[in-house]
């Protein structure tokens, strides 16, 4: 996140709203500011692709997985040098939800499922994905 950047309860829910009613539809913008005082944030829209158990995970055997994992890791190690995501890593839970990866400079929510359904796990019926935009301060990071 950025230095200093802290917003209450009353600030979310106005981020909140504004998201919602603001830039809802199919050609909603992919960054606005938002003022609080003195400062000034620029929010920008991410996709937050959730990688979920897929339908065929528990038929694959161990080969056919190794070989699946490499394709994985390999597709998404392609997406981050293409500056495609940001950000992405496995939950540390043996759930339906399998990880996460954070999408950036993509053009819409349709070219994002089109990524990510190209990874060669859910080709394979490994994982399957559910994508969510997603707002946080532009540039935000982990420390």
């Amino acid at each position: 996140m950025h230095p200093g950047f802290r917003i209450g309860l009353k600030s979310l829910l106005w981020i909140s709203c504004i998201t919602l009613f603001s830039f809802s539809g199919a050609h909603a913008q992919d960054t606005f500011e938002y003022k609080d005082g003195d400062s000034t944030y620029v929010m920008q829209k991410y996709f937050m692709v959730f990688l979920m158990r897929g339908d065929k995970a528990l038929e694959l055997d161990s080969t056919q997985l190794a070989d699946i994992q490499k394709g994985h890791l390999n597709h998404l190690s392609n997406l981050a040098k293409a500056g495609k995501i940001c950000m992405a890593g496995p939950f540390d839970e043996d759930t339906d939800f399998r990880g996460i990866a954070i999408y950036t400079n993509v053009k819409d929510k349709e070219e994002v499922r089109m990524l990510a359904e190209a990874d060669p796990a859910v080709k394979a019926g490994r994982l399957k994905v559910v994508v969510r935009p997603w707002w946080a301060a532009k540039g935000s990071k982990l420390p």
